[in-house]
């Protein structure tokens, strides 16, 4: 995956506990990364050519070039 290619996620923790889980390519789909925030943390991410999703534990605010998603639990 080119650079240029590769999107950033900028996650804000509400509360504390937040915890943002990488997940991998391939056949297999499996966590290979874990964060956990507290309340106010701001973690920037990206996918690359290992992490294909992320999935969001806790109350957040996600920002992408997409657009804001605000997390409801």
């Amino acid at each position: 995956m080119d650079n240029d290619m590769q999107e950033y996620v900028v996650i804000k923790a509400k509360d504390s506990g937040v915890q943002v889980i990488g997940l991998t390519r391939g056949q297999d789909t499996k966590f290979h990364h874990t964060e956990k925030l507290d309340k106010g943390e701001v973690l920037i991410v990206q996918f690359t050519d290992h992490t294909s999703a992320m999935k969001i534990r806790g109350k957040a605010t996600i920002m992408t070039k997409h657009g804001t998603i605000e997390t409801d639990t």
